[in-house]
């Protein structure tokens, strides 16, 4: 299953430097000039996984296959793009198809890189693009709100449910709040979503700072963190320039040693999953044998057959139960035999939710 983060901010503040490292690739242009990005560039980044490798080893798999995540480098926004400005339109399009946003914000000084309103205020950076999309959600809206009205007249019930999700949401956008903020009831879950509103979706903040801040954060990142923090919303301090130059480092003790001499315990691109990850509800599973060992997204409350769709449809629809083993257990008696043999593998029927970390070996009939 693929989830989708948008990276999102104004030109120059390091989004491409950011996804060229999140995908060690070099397929985005990062240039010092508006609108390099011209159409959206989409990376499937592995979610660093270290259980994989462990579960693997313990097995005696041939292959191991991590979690996927995909991120979308979108065309930079500039004030006004809720009117066709710059690439205004096109941003918004690719944006809607995201399941996040991460707002990468300039956090550095730089006489070299130019900014396009040529003041370094991430804060002002934010409220520009979160402006726009919110413009851009009151326009959408109130164009569905004419075609509404008429079919509740006509006592269409999903109309009346919508209409009445459409004028809890206005309010909050003309009072200058994102959709995210509106608190929506369980049965509207699905009708809120219907909407697509932009600023509805979760959102991580991403503080770009300059390499001598890469671990301990500045000025400008404790800005985005407080703010953050205020709207129960993550943050995180990442240094592009250095991601970037450690996504060419192939050799594991020369990215360790590089990353010492900087007092970094982890890659910031690797905190930057992890959050994705807590932002959009996500858990791990895994499945394990002589062939593979593999890692599987799953959201947070999901039961056995529909984490036994994620592999395959049949094995959702023909599901009979989930052998399952806790990570730990199947650690701890050193893989299956030992872990059945201590009786930790557990037969799981449909209702079992499952957690982060099982191991799972479906039991279909199709």
């Amino acid at each position: 299953m693929g989830f989708k983060c948008g990276i999102v901010g104004l030109p120059n503040v390091g989004k491409s430097t950011l996804f060229n490292a999140l995908t060690q690739t070099a397929n985005a242009q990062a240039a010092n000039y508006p609108f390099c990005t011209i159409e959206p560039n989409v990376g499937d980044v592995a979610v660093p996984e270290p259980r994989l490798n462990t579960i693997a080893e313990i097995g005696g798999s041939a292959q191991r296959i991590p979690a996927r995540m995909n991120f979308v480098d979108i065309a930079g926004l500039v004030r006004g793009a809720s009117k066709g400005e710059g690439l205004g339109n096109q941003f918004l399009a690719n944006i809607r198809e995201t399941d996040a946003i991460l707002y990468v914000l300039r956090c550095f000084e730089d006489d070299d890189v130019t900014h396009v309103e040529n003041k370094i205020d991430p804060m002002a950076d934010y409220e520009t693009v979160e402006t726009e999309l919110m413009l851009a959600d009151l326009e959408s809206l109130s164009k569905r709100r004419v075609t509404l009205e008429k079919k509740v007249k006509q006592n269409d019930k999903d109309a009346v449910q919508t209409l009445r999700l459409i004028d809890l949401a206005i309010p909050l956008l003309e009072d200058g709040k994102p959709a995210r903020m509106a608190k929506i009831d369980d049965d509207d879950l699905k009708a809120w979503k219907m909407l697509q509103l932009l600023t509805a979706k979760p959102v991580l903040y991403v503080a770009n700072v300059d390499e001598d801040s890469a671990a301990t954060g500045n000025d400008y990142s404790a800005k985005v963190f407080a703010h953050a923090e205020a709207e129960g919303a993550q943050a995180v301090v990442i240094s592009a320039k250095i991601e970037s130059e450690l996504a060419l480092l192939e050799d594991a003790e020369e990215r360790t040693e590089y990353m010492e001499a900087l007092d970094l315990k982890e890659p910031g691109l690797d905190r930057l999953i992890q959050a994705g990850y807590r932002l959009l509800g996500l858990q791990t599973y895994f499945t394990v044998g002589p062939k593979e060992a593999r890692a599987w997204t799953f959201r947070d409350g999901w039961t056995a057959p529909k984490c036994a769709g994620v592999i395959h449809g049949d094995f959702e629809r023909g599901f009979i139960k989930a052998e399952t083993t806790a990570y730990d257990d199947y650690v701890a008696h050193g893989g299956e035999a030992g872990a059945k043999d201590a009786g930790k593998v557990r037969q799981e029927g449909k209702d079992y939710k499952v957690k982060d970390g099982d191991i799972m070996l479906f039991k279909f009939n199709v």
